[in-house]
């Protein structure tokens, strides 16, 4: 199971329920690992807006409903 005894954002929450990896998200977006990982596990780190639409963008093949209030307050 992903995410066990990790601290999880709303994001890394969302991404353990379709058990979709950080790795295929990093593919997808061209995001920097570290930069998936805080937004996966740091509840104070928030994206740009650029980085936002990428991780949406990516989200959207796998959920078209998604959208970034799903996971940040904008």
């Amino acid at each position: 199971m992903f995410g066990l005894g990790k601290q999880r954002t709303k994001l890394g929450k969302w991404l353990d329920q379709r058990g979709i990896t950080q790795a295929w998200l990093m593919k997808e977006t061209g995001l920097n690992k570290n930069t998936i990982s805080e937004l996966t596990s740091d509840k104070d780190r928030s994206p740009t807006l650029k980085t936002m639409q990428k991780i949406i963008k990516a989200l959207r093949k796998v959920d078209s409903s998604v959208n970034s209030n799903n996971f940040w307050d904008v």
